[in-house]
């Protein structure tokens, strides 16, 4: 997802990214001002610099991109913080970078088990590569994996707006969204395509109702979980959902976002075994149980 794209506001230069265990590559890609282009400096947030540890190139001394085209890699070993701050070259320099924060997949082998060392096609593969961003009171913009918070029950905190980006799409599926405002505010219920940020910053302006539809597939859909000021915990699953309080007014201060497939069953592929006799070999389904849903619409 990229964190910077082309805006000089002081206050738009840092962000702060909630990272799930696992490899991350920070990517200054490109920069408006290649003479004197802006430096992007990486740390841990106070208190999670146990969390995580950045590799640098053998010829780097310090966690800072000096210009486009170069990279880093985090590797997070429990959830946390990271911070990325643009900062100009000189006095007045320009602040304008795009940099992109993207999840290296672990390469992993087979989990095998039973008599015919099955191979588990794991329900949630549809969503990785998934990303949601939330502007938070507060804190700024904060990215997180599918099915992890911004903000919510530990930490409510009023959110201003969200985006989702989600590179390996199936490209048959279109994925749209809205926010809505209390007031009505330009933009209120306008539905955007994936990878656009809708809501507002700095202006304090908290969403109360998030709004995900999906088309051009029938086995994935959404699985969303939203908490709103005063009111209970929001669950809602579907390829349309909608996450709202009680009186579609009350300000939304957690979301969390995921897609899975609707199929109810993990299927387990036998590989090929030495035939032994006609229709010897077996495909095993292992059944989980159905989730609830609190609302779908």
């Amino acid at each position: 997802m990229d964190l910077f794209r082309g805006t000089t506001n002081d206050a738009e230069q840092q962000r702060v990214l909630s990272l799930d265990r696992g490899l991350f590559f920070v990517n200054y890609k490109s920069a408006d001002d290649a003479a004197s282009p802006p430096h992007v400096v990486v740390a841990p947030a106070e208190g999670h610099e146990r969390h995580m540890e950045i590799i640098l190139h053998p010829d780097a001394t310090e966690p800072t991109l000096w210009r486009p085209n170069s990279g880093l890699v985090v590797r997070v070993n429990t959830p946390g913080t990271l911070q990325v701050q643009v900062q100009p070259a000189r006095v007045g320099g320009s602040r304008a970078a795009i940099v992109r924060v993207e999840q290296i997949q672990a390469g992993q082998a087979p989990t095998t088990f039973g008599e015919n060392n099955g191979v588990r096609i794991p329900m949630h593969v549809a969503t990785e590569g998934l990303k949601v961003l939330g502007h938070v009171a507060g804190r700024g913009d904060v990215v997180v994996g599918p099915n992890a918070w911004i903000a919510g029950p530990t930490a409510p905190s009023r959110v201003e707006g969200v985006a989702l980006e989600w590179p390996d799409k199936p490209a048959s599926v279109d994925i749209r969204y809205a926010v809505q405002f209390a007031n009505g505010q330009s933009g209120s219920g306008k539905m955007v395509p994936l990878g656009t940020y809708a809501g507002t910053r700095g202006r304090a302006l908290p969403l109360t109702a998030v709004v995900l539809e999906m088309s051009g597939s029938d086995d994935l859909r959404f699985v969303a979980e939203a908490g709103f000021l005063n009111a209970p915990t929001l669950r809602a699953v579907g390829r349309r959902v909608v996450l709202s309080g009680p009186t579609n007014r009350e300000p939304l201060v957690g979301i969390r976002i995921g897609i899975e497939h609707t199929a109810t069953a993990e299927q387990v592929v036998a590989p090929a075994m030495p035939r032994k006799s006609a229709g010897s070999a077996r495909v095993r389904v292992f059944r989980s149980q159905q989730r609830q849903a609190s609302a779908a619409r």
